[in-house]
């Protein structure tokens, strides 16, 4: 049953990659693309921090110490975040359909899409992997997990950042009007 319990996580992190793989390729043709020097500011922090997460044993002992007691109500509330952060990432990427790029792009007639997941917050595919994040985080239950964190935010809030300045270079005075309405990342707060 404990290995069954410990596959669930990564089985279910697999899946949503499976997903957003085969969803890739109904992509609109790009007509603008982040600099490879952009590229590299936020995905070397998140290959660095995804393998710290997903990697034990591999940095020594030191941070394999568990930081809360393992039991299975933690791990079922890691698992939980996991679930909701995923599927609310999913029905984000859904609802942004043929816009979406897995690198900070323009796409031909891109829109602007301001309903669904995004009504609630302009980054929510970020929200959901945050929230999944921090569900992997509580049922890993290992220092190196905490330390893998701010490496993955890091790299998220860059990446943030970057789309930021493609949007409202692309939507001018529209994407300023959303974004004074619905915040970055969590509902009514950041």
């Amino acid at each position: 049953m404990k290995t069954f319990l410990q596959a669930l996580i990564p089985a279910v992190w697999l899946a949503w990659l499976a997903f957003w793989v085969l969803a890739a390729r109904k992509a609109k043709e790009t007509v603008r693309r982040e600099s490879a020097g952009s590229r590299l500011l936020h995905h070397v922090p998140l290959i660095a921090g995804s393998v710290l997460l997903a990697s034990p044993h591999v940095f020594g002992s030191a941070i394999e110490g568990r930081f809360h007691a393992q039991t299975l109500a933690w791990f079922l509330v890691g698992l939980a975040l996991v679930v909701l952060g995923l599927s609310f990432s999913v029905a984000a990427r859904i609802r942004l359909g043929r816009n979406w790029s897995g690198t900070v792009t323009l796409k031909k007639d891109h829109e602007l899409i301001q309903s669904g997941p995004y009504a609630l917050v302009r980054h929510p595919i970020y929200t959901g992997a945050l929230l999944a994040l921090a569900g992997t985080i509580v049922a890993i239950d290992r220092w190196r997990a905490l330390v893998a964190l701010p490496l993955l935010i890091a790299g998220i809030l860059y990446k943030i950042s970057v789309e930021e300045r493609f949007m409202r270079a692309q939507f001018g005075e529209a994407y300023e009007r959303y974004r004074g309405r619905v915040k970055a990342l969590v509902p009514f707060v950041v």
